[in-house]
């Protein structure tokens, strides 16, 4: 694990080896890695917001298959097709000077399937999530904007409770730090 803002590693190991073959290094840490991958293989990986960084949250879920998310026939495939295509697009939206970012509305009442079919979407896609709740509290526009930029690779950023971050009840209790406005800004970069 890194420092996402500075590079530097969380901690540093050192090797030392008495004889000139540096080969046992290199089979040392081929074999981390194959543990590490490993650990994680068939499994989405969580990630928390951790101030400015994305933390690994737990051991991970095992993948769920898309089709055992119940959806309108056909949904959870287009959705699905929709994000491969737009992974083979990049190149398009860089030469336009187009931000590379694909985002997608799922309403519907708590315990419909939304979260579980993101889940299932991850996995299918050999994604990881993000979970951020718009909630939490010290969760300003800065530091949203912060955290969608330094998001792992292939992770999904899943927001949770978009509509509670800017109701009324909160809003007269002067209990929100994200605002709208910077919540379109942080996505449209």
């Amino acid at each position: 694990m890194i420092d996402l803002q500075s590079g530097s590693p969380w901690e540093t190991v050192t090797l030392t080896s008495l004889g000139r073959d540096k080969g046992i290094f290199e089979q040392i840490l081929r074999e981390a890695r194959s543990l590490a991958l490993q650990k994680s293989a068939g499994k989405t990986l969580l990630f928390t917001a951790w101030g400015t960084e994305w933390k690994q949250f737990g051991t991970g879920r095992n993948k769920r298959p898309l089709h055992s998310v119940l959806l309108p026939p056909g949904l959870g495939e287009r959705l699905h097709n929709d994000v491969v295509e737009f992974t083979r697009s990049q190149q398009w939206y860089l030469d336009r000077g187009i931000p590379y970012r694909r985002g997608y509305l799922l309403y519907g009442p708590p315990g419909c399937g939304k979260s579980s079919f993101i889940f299932a979407l991850a996995g299918a896609l050999n994604y990881n999530i993000a979970l951020l709740n718009l909630n939490d509290k010290g969760l300003t526009d800065d530091r949203l904007n912060v955290l969608l930029s330094v998001v792992p690779p292939r992770t999904i950023i899943l927001l949770e409770d978009v509509d509670a971050a800017f109701s009324k009840e909160r809003e007269q209790k002067n209990q929100y730090s994200v605002t709208f406005s910077g919540l379109l800004n942080a996505l449209g970069q």
